[in-house]
């Protein structure tokens, strides 16, 4: 069963962030509702729609930017007050606009997630979540990882709630009180929380920023996931979800909200397992959605908003013009109106934006004009992808991007993105006098206002990618954002490691604190939360999403423990937790247990890969020369059914290809570092026996090769 919404377009307020939108009660069972949305201004906007207008109940004066908007009211009467958390500080607001409510949070950071139930405020900053009950403080929580968000199940005793916090390292943390009753693990850093059912139960939508969906019901003591949905198309990270019976066959619809700007309808079929029922795909993310009506009376819809503040329905309400006798379109006096309206205040907007320009080129060429440089709001975002070990750079502007430049200092791999329309040129660049190695410029089209890259990097080489965002504004003006490149790039964070493998320690003793050890920690790995932990000692499980070895670290003051299956992780770590002790002047006793078996474990791990490639780069080798006995035979029949396949197949063959640029070139490199790195613990240089380790590889044979490294 599939359902057809149509977009309709409402209104445009300042940019928002995620979870500012909500919708008021109905006051009727098919009533239209109130949409109440903040922004990054400070603006509250309350606004219903009447005759295809939106018509403002209320807006607020410009402030703070509000990260999260929230409705509340006394337990048993509709939830109604709106609610809003900008800085420290929440304020509660009445459907009519009446400010009620001020109540200094007293964080250190800004509140970035909220939830109201009753006379519960929770709310969080980075790694603190703070609980009060009637503006009085009741339970306070320090998390191990940085909180994306809250929820709050209703417990059966209604003075002692049961929140439930999103937190970076892929865990759900769900407290009792002041204390942590239990986590459980997700598969992805859970973004965003709801709950199944609005009216209570113990039912909890999570999404992740790896674009997966899931079920959890939490218990008393554990957790048990319902249902799980993975990102199989690659979509974008989850941002918002929300749950309406929009198919209107009884059960509760997830709706979900994607950072690339993909809104989905999940329904039940009768197993009860979520089936997508509709997709449609909007030019920025989506960073609120909700269920209800709002464009016309019984006409359900799925209303969002996105980044730049475009408040959007999907509407069941039809929207095609109706047929008369002899297929002539004949318009509602409604519609009629509404493009009249439409063309006036195009008219006007024209008329503003020339007399806007006049203007300013009046006062730039005056002898008193001060050049005033253009503020816009940037969304970045740069995370590692485990499917295929890269780095993905998504940039979102709240205007149109005019170029892109991309500097980095670290040698990287650019890679090809389906959805990205944009003209990529190179410049030549050398390494040696300013240390550029890569300098790329991206022409976006018109109206191009985000933009998705990406990248891979090279283990043990680490340094800075810069990105140089000029939107289309006058004056030109310009914005950089930096992200840092660490030496082990691709690893990833995970729960736990498979202690049967053959693994290589590496211990570290001196004079350091915990938190500078956890200083260095930060810098050599990704998904390592900055604040030091709290404790004695911690322990983090790392695997390396390219090859799938893996890496555990424990370290507590003076004390540091490394072990991998991988040399060259070890090594790498090795190079560099000796030159940041060097330059704080720390002294360092440093010893290793190599073990050889892990060698071989490292190499059977790289050989279906590296056979893949070799497989591949050969039939793409073979595909001009078949394609021209083609030509000259006039068909492929004569061919064996292999290379038929070949010719078959070709395009696939030369896409997949060019979507890996230096695949080969990398495998071979691991191969020759791991080889390099495993003598130089035994304190031999192996480099001039390099050459020979090619020719092996470039007849390659996994025998001929774990034959090579043992008698090397």
């Amino acid at each position: 069963m599939e359902i057809h919404l149509n977009r309709v377009d409402y209104m445009q307020v300042g940019v928002t962030s995620q979870k500012t939108m909500r919708l008021l009660p109905a006051l009727g069972k098919k009533a239209t509702q109130k949409v109440a949305i903040a922004d990054h201004d400070g603006i509250i906007t309350c606004f219903g729609m009447k005759k295809g207008e939106a018509l403002p109940v209320f807006k607020t004066l410009p402030g703070q930017k509000i990260a999260r908007l929230d409705l509340g009211g006394a337990a048993g009467t509709p939830q109604e007050k709106i609610f809003v958390g900008s800085g420290s500080q929440v304020r509660g607001f009445t459907k009519k606009g009446k400010q009620f409510l001020t109540f200094e949070a007293n964080l250190t950071e800004s509140i970035n997630a909220m939830h109201v139930s009753g006379a519960d405020l929770l709310v969080c900053a980075s790694y603190i979540y703070n609980h009060y009950c009637d503006c009085k403080d009741q339970h306070y929580y320090l998390s191990g990882d940085k909180i994306n968000d809250i929820t709050c199940l209703s417990s059966e005793n209604p003075t002692r709630p049961v929140p439930v916090l999103a937190c970076q390292d892929r865990v759900l943390r769900v407290l009792r009180g002041s204390e942590l009753a239990y986590d459980t693990e997700v598969p992805g850093p859970p973004s965003v929380l709801e709950l199944y059912n609005k009216e209570g139960g113990e039912e909890i939508l999570y999404g992740t920023t790896n674009g997966k969906i899931g079920l959890v019901r939490i218990g008393e003591s554990a957790a048990a996931t319902r249902w799980e949905i993975d990102n199989d198309k690659k979509k974008g990270g989850i941002l918002c979800i929300d749950t309406y019976d929009i198919m209107g066959d009884g059960v509760g619809d997830v709706l979900v909200g994607r950072d690339d700007g993909t809104v989905e309808v999940y329904g039940f079929d009768s197993d009860s397992e979520p089936t997508l029922r509709f997709e449609h795909v909007l030019s920025e993310s989506v960073t609120s959605i909700q269920g209800g009506c709002v464009g016309k009376e019984s006409y359900d819809e799925v209303l969002t908003a996105t980044y730049t503040g475009w408040v959007t329905g999907l509407t069941t309400e039809p929207q095609k013009a109706e047929s008369g006798p002899g297929d002539e379109v004949r318009m509602s006096k409604e519609i009629q109106s509404k493009v009249e309206a439409l063309r006036a205040e195009l008219e006007q907007l024209q008329v503003k934006v020339l007399q806007g320009r006049e203007q300013y080129q009046q006062t730039s060429q005056s002898s008193t004009a001060v050049s005033a440089v253009p503020v816009f709001s940037i969304n970045d975002k740069f995370t590692l992808c485990q499917d295929d070990a890269s780095y993905s750079l998504t940039l979102e502007v709240q205007t149109a991007i005019d170029n892109l430049l991309l500097q980095s200092d670290v040698p990287i791999d650019l890679l090809d993105v389906d959805k990205n329309s944009a003209v990529v040129s190179f410049s030549e660049c050398n390494s040696e006098p300013n240390g550029n190695f890569l300098l790329a410029t991206y022409r976006c089209q018109a109206n191009t206002t985000r933009l998705e890259l990406k990248v891979r990097s090279i283990e043990g080489q680490y340094g800075n990618l810069q990105a140089y965002i000029t939107p289309r504004l006058e004056p030109k003006t310009c914005q950089v954002r930096q992200y840092h490149i660490k030496p082990l790039s691709l690893h990833q964070r995970t729960h736990s490691i498979d202690q049967e493998r053959p693994m290589n320690r590496l211990s570290l003793v001196g004079q350091f604190s915990f938190a500078e050890i956890h200083s260095w920690v930060v810098f050599c790995l990704p998904e390592v939360p900055e604040k030091t932990p709290a404790g004695e000692s911690i322990t983090f499980c790392f695997h390396n999403t390219f090859l799938g070895t893996q890496l555990e670290a424990t370290y507590c003051k003076g004390e540091g423990h490394f072990k991998s299956d991988n040399i060259s992780t070890i090594s790498i770590l090795n190079d560099v937790l000796s030159k940041e002790a060097t330059k704080r002047k720390i002294n360092l006793n440093i010893s290793y247990d190599i073990n050889d078996d892990s060698v071989s474990h490292t190499l059977k791990m790289i050989h279906p890969k590296l056979e893949y490639q070799l497989v591949l780069a050969r039939k793409v080798q073979l595909i001009d020369a078949l394609k021209e006995l083609q030509v000259h035979e006039g068909n492929a029949d004569f061919l064996i059914p292999e290379y038929r396949n070949i010719l078959d197949e070709s395009a696939n063959l030369l896409e997949e290809y060019k979507k890996q640029p230096a695949h080969l070139e990398r495998l071979y490199g691991m191969i020759t570092d791991l080889f390099i790195d495993k003598f130089k613990f035994k304190g031999q240089n192996v480099k001039t026996k390099v050459s020979s380790l090619l020719e092996i590889l470039d007849n390659y044979d996994l025998n001929s090769l774990l034959d090579f490294f043992k008698e090397a």
